[in-house]
């Protein structure tokens, strides 16, 4: 009965900093370009509001 509704709360949800950060982190294409999005992360690059 609730499998419908928790299916379209999951397509709704947002994804978390935390999330964000993982999936623009393994985004890189090379080591260069992994240490510069670090950099971004720790720099705040998602954590703005």
């Amino acid at each position: 009965m609730f499998t419908p509704i928790r299916k379209i709360a999951r397509v709704l949800r947002v994804p978390s900093v935390e999330e964000r950060e993982m999936a623009y982190l393994n985004g890189s294409h090379d080591r260069f370009d992994l240490e510069y999005r670090q950099r971004q992360v720790d720099r705040g690059l998602f954590r703005q509001r």
